[in-house]
């Protein structure tokens, strides 16, 4: 519409018909979003014409005259109209067409006209003239004659048209950074826009439902015309967060005393009393009374708040990390909870001090966990949206994080997951920082992971489900990869020295296989040859003898003997007609592979015990001991320069791949040689890693990382020194 239309304008929107006014704004509204008009429009007097539509008329006609106040208000101008007579109407008849109008372009209109009256003095451009022109307190008087006010704009988070659920969310995000802003302001005094504390308006906006609603759109289909109001929520709830965490514990103040009571009260004091003691641990006997008190009179309880889980009796700086966000957790979890935890304080009664779970100190560490989790100190609200637009409208599950909204739930699940780990692990007070760091890893891994459109439920039942021995592994990865990242070839080092460790310790242990002796079957042939293991020309075989070795005690000899059965006890040393000086054995070579039927695990010195007096042959496996031949015994004729040659001086046949991997390996590393069966390479690399993640246990992810201490490392200066010095012995 051309600017020399506008007294025409004007005139068609005085008029009394109301088909003629309708038309006028109609036209108004698709025209004043133009600065260059909007200018004429509001210096030829539109906004006191606007401001009397708004007030007098309905049906269509208001519903444009909203919109383009609206649109107006978008490109920065016509702030005037709040600043006027009549303003306090004007907002008051805005406030009634929320609470009492039932058509979804009035509401839509009225909704996102508020928005921009609260939200006026967030902004960069928020200067005024008028005090309480703008912000919630420019709603308060009309607020007090619709009292239901909030009720409907929180209901309209329900709505099935998006774009008022969309302008509600809207509203409700001014009227909480209003709240929370304006009191910061004031130095957290009352809130310049509610006239309350700002805690006080926050739980009336949840008694009213507005968690459970946002909770439901963020994990709706309906995101991308709620994204930015949701966005901003969501970044709002940290906000809050952290302002409840800086809000200091102080016991001079009644509510933070009357939390602190309702603890020592939900806690049954008088069911401990009345139950029988017994006789008393050391740390339970009270001190005597102090010097003048009156007999009869009523002493405190040694343990009042340390029987809670507090590590004093003195819990008011126990706050000083979490605020009174862990006060709040540690009271929401008592009053709902109340049976279990009663449970709890009974059973950790009976135990020693040292060996109980400090219910209080754990949920004030489950705080602090989910408040580094969900990374509350790096919130920015003003960050959301363009933290949108930089991830491409796509990447809903990355962005929402509707469990952030389930804080208490979360925090009570979590809470009782650090229960059972403390339990599972067998944990005293000592121990405390290992558990929480446990919980931290279940936290990331189930909260974590969860996509946006889990149920809180099954976050809950996964949290608690989890597997402990799963949840170590995960542990150790986690330790593994963060030193592997942090400190490189330290790391690098520690498992060489491992290993080398490791190794030792499995040759020890298969040396003493071979200390223990064993019973091996023995193929005997009809025709005799140098080797054993040779079948004759006829390839007949004759029975299954028995042949018994052993290493002798000091590691030289390896002794042995044939049996035709086996004795009822194992042969002694001595008996052994045979022996073998290990320093003639040339080479130990072998056929030795993968185990076929052999199930049984890593052997340990016990090796063939229970085995039938006619064996049957469940292996091919063969080991075989090999020695130079002497060509002057054997009457040979070698020239000279020819190298010596080998012959098998015992052969083994082991019927099972772990007696195999034994033996040969034992004899392998009796001659200092590297083992080379599968099954000990295992072992060896199972102890190494055990060790390592026995190490890594002990130590925290930043251990290390702090530095040296002040002056670490300076040489010192001789600056005025001489050589008149001494040793002090």
């Amino acid at each position: 519409m051309d600017q020399a239309d506008i007294p025409a304008l004007l005139s068609r929107l005085s008029s009394d018909e109301d088909a003629m006014r309708k038309m006028a704004v109609f036209k108004l509204q698709s025209s004043i979003n133009d600065p260059a008009f909007a200018d004429v429009f509001i210096s030829s007097g539109g906004l006191v014409i606007l401001r009397r539509l708004i007030l007098t008329t309905g049906g269509n006609t208001l519903a444009y005259s909203l919109q383009s106040l609206s649109r107006l208000l978008e490109v920065d101008m016509g702030w005037a109209i709040f600043e006027t007579t009549g303003a306090g109407e004007l907002v008051e008849r805005l406030v009634e067409l929320i609470v009492t109008h039932p058509l979804v372009n009035i509401l839509r209109g009225a909704m996102s006209i508020l928005v921009a009256v609260v939200s006026y003095l967030q902004s960069s451009r928020g200067t005024t003239r008028t005090p309480g022109a703008f912000g919630f307190r420019a709603l308060k008087p009309a607020v007090a004659v619709y009292p239901q006010f909030f009720e409907m704009v929180v209901s309209q988070l329900n709505s099935a048209d998006h774009a008022l659920c969309a302008n509600a969310l809207m509203l409700l995000n001014a009227l909480i950074r209003d709240a929370v802003t304006s009191d910061s302001k004031e130095g957290g005094g009352k809130s310049s826009g509610t006239g309350e504390d700002w805690p006080k308006f926050i739980k009336r906006l949840q008694d009213l439902g507005v968690i459970k609603a946002v909770y439901i759109l963020m994990q709706s289909s309906a995101l991308q015309d709620l994204a930015h109001p949701l966005l901003e929520f969501q970044a709002l709830t940290k906000v809050l967060l952290r302002k409840w965490r800086d809000v200091r514990v102080d016991l001079e103040r009644p509510e933070h005393r009357r939390a602190l009571k309702g603890l020592h009260l939900s806690s049954a004091p008088e069911r401990r009393q009345n139950l029988d003691p017994g006789t008393p641990k050391l740390e339970d006997t009270p001190p005597p009374p102090p010097p003048g008190a009156r007999k009869g009179s009523k002493r405190h309880n040694p343990e009042k708040w340390r029987r809670l889980g507090f590590e004093t009796e003195s819990p008011a700086w126990e706050f000083d990390t979490t605020g009174f966000l862990g006060m709040m957790d540690l009271t929401d979890y008592v009053r709902k909870q109340e049976d279990g935890f009663q449970k709890l304080l009974l059973e950790q009664s009976t135990k020693p001090m040292h060996e109980r779970c400090p219910i209080a100190r754990a949920s004030l560490a489950v705080t602090l966990i989910l408040y580094e989790h969900f990374e509350v100190d790096k919130s920015d609200v003003e960050d959301a949206k363009a933290y949108l637009v930089l991830d491409g409208m796509k990447n809903y599950d990355k962005i929402f994080r509707p469990q952030l909204l389930q804080w208490s739930r979360l925090h009570t699940a979590s809470l009782q997951s650090f229960f059972r780990l403390w339990k599972a692990t067998g944990a005293t007070q000592d121990d405390f920082e290992k558990v929480a760091d446990l919980l931290s890893i279940l936290i990331e891994q189930v909260v974590g992971q969860a996509s946006r459109t889990k149920d809180v439920q099954e976050v809950e039942e996964e949290l608690f489900e989890f597997e402990y021995s799963r949840l170590r592994e995960l542990q150790m990865e986690i330790l593994e990869l963060t030193f592997e990242e942090q400190w490189g070839h330290h790391l690098y080092q520690v498992r060489d020295e491992l290993k080398h460790e490791a190794l030792q310790f499995v040759k020890e242990q298969r040396i003493r296989c071979l200390l223990q002796g064993a019973w091996f079957p023995k193929m005997t042939n009809l025709q005799n040859t140098h080797d054993e293991g040779s079948v004759g020309k006829l390839g007949a075989k004759k029975h299954l003898p028995w042949r018994y070795v052993k290493l002798s005690h000091n590691r030289r000899y390896l002794h042995y003997s044939d049996y035709e059965i086996q004795p009822a006890l194992e042969p002694l040393l001595e008996q052994l007609q045979e022996k073998i000086d290990l320093s003639t054995i040339s080479s130990v070579v072998s056929n030795v592979s993968a185990p076929q039927d052999d199930t049984s695990s890593m052997s340990s010195m016990s090796t063939l015990k229970d085995i039938s007096q006619t064996p049957k042959q469940t292996s091919t496996t063969k080991i075989t001991i090999n020695s130079f031949v002497n060509p002057h015994d054997d009457g040979l004729q070698i020239s000279h320069g020819d190298e010596p040659a080998e012959r098998a001086i015992l052969t083994l046949l082991p019927p099972t791949h772990s007696l195999a991997s034994e033996w040969l390996d034992g004899l392998l590393m009796l001659l200092n040689q590297a083992p080379i069966t599968a099954e000990t390479n295992k072992l060896v690399g199972l102890v190494s890693d055990y060790g390592l993640k026995i190490r890594l246990l002990n130590m925290r992810v930043d251990d290390g990382y702090a530095g040296q201490s002040e002056g670490a490392g300076i040489v010192p200066s001789r600056e005025g020194l001489d050589d008149d010095y001494y040793y002090e012995v």
